[in-house]
């Protein structure tokens, strides 16, 4: 397959640029355009074929559902016909954002979007790109990472293109996510609310709307034999490079890393404990302890940029498991296959 890219121009109007892209979506093809969070590999939600294709482009595993994009309050009534009241002031409060909610799925759905589950995962991203294109094909887009299944998500137009090229029909790109890591997944399956993917919403805001919110146990552990995966993210190996990751939690990461540390071997740590490391060992920082917001933006940059510069293993600095760390937490965690040496 030959794969046309589109770089946008910001000086340009975005409706002519992104034409061909929209028109691409209606006829069934595949489409990599950016977001807030991360780039997303994206086709009609509505289109059983198209859908079939992403989990095809990805190497996806069919048991992982994706999640439905809109541009606006109306295209969500295409997906579903029940929007509990919490779900719709969370909207208000969040969308367009990071944020996406789990609803029952109408019967024009295709079950293979959801992995044949009666729900549907909608969100309504807040990149001016990604609105539009929704906006101009007229239907709404499911959307995974634009990745090869289990990678690191692509935070820059030109790991989607490492990915994916030859195997999607367009690629639109347009700098670098703002977020860095993908949206917060709720669920309103229970007599609470519940959380099954941290994001950049987090469960504090959250709470400030709607009230108590619970989080799901996959959200820093494997699922348990035999249960199913609600959302995105919730099972499987994910967010990996080749290197072997192992997650480091406590105190103590300096001391503990700095005699491992060789042409092999790297340390992801905050830049305070980078401080406490030799000059020039193979140490990156991905942000200050007390900034979750660029952690989230940086940690799938370096985990890429861990292979290229040919290192085998990994030790990363486990944040702590609140606010955006949590999510932070929760990708690395996935990115390691669960292993954590706990100090």
């Amino acid at each position: 397959m030959q794969t046309r890219v589109t770089v946008l121009d910001e000086s340009r109007p975005l409706e002519p640029q992104l034409r061909h892209a929209a028109d691409t979506l209606r006829r069934g093809g595949l489409v990599a355009f950016p977001t807030e969070t991360v780039y997303g590999l994206g086709a009609n939600a509505l289109d059983r074929q198209a859908v079939l294709n992403i989990f095809a482009a990805k190497g996806r595993p069919a048991d992982n559902p994706l999640i439905a994009h809109i541009a606006s309050f109306e295209g969500l009534h295409r997906l579903t016909d029940e929007v509990d009241a919490r779900a719709q002031k969370l909207a208000e409060a969040f969308w367009p954002g990071p944020l996406t909610m789990i609803f029952t799925r109408r019967a024009q759905v295709p079950a293979e979007l959801s992995a044949g589950m009666d729900t549907v995962a909608v969100r309504m991203p807040s990149h001016p790109a990604a609105r539009a294109l929704i906006s101009l094909a007229g239907v709404p887009v499911a959307a995974p990472s634009a990745n090869l299944s289990g990678r690191p998500s692509p935070t820059c137009g030109r790991y989607v293109q490492e990915d994916l090229m030859g195997r999607v029909d367009e690629i639109v790109i347009d700098g670098d996510c703002a977020v860095g890591i993908e949206s917060t997944v709720l669920s309103f399956s229970g007599p609470e609310p519940i959380i099954l993917r941290p994001g950049a919403v987090t469960k504090e805001m959250l709470e400030q709307v709607i009230g108590p919110v619970r989080l799901h146990h996959a959200a820093t552990e494997n699922l348990k034999e035999g249960e199913k995966a609600a959302s995105p993210g919730m099972k499987y190996k994910h967010y990996a490079p080749e290197a072997h990751v192992i997650l480091v939690e406590g105190p103590g990461f300096a001391p503990f890393v700095r005699d491992k540390l060789n042409e092999t071997t790297a340390a992801m740590c905050f830049l305070e404990t980078a401080n406490e490391l030799p000059e020039g060992a193979p140490v990156f920082p991905y942000a200050s302890r007390s900034d979750e917001r660029s952690q989230g933006a940086r940690i799938f940059t370096l985990l890429r940029d861990m292979d290229k510069r040919g290192f085998t293993k990994v030790y990363c600095e486990a944040p702590e498991k609140s606010g955006v760390g949590l999510a932070v937490y929760n990708r690395l965690v996935r990115a390691a296959g669960f292993e954590v040496i706990r100090l």
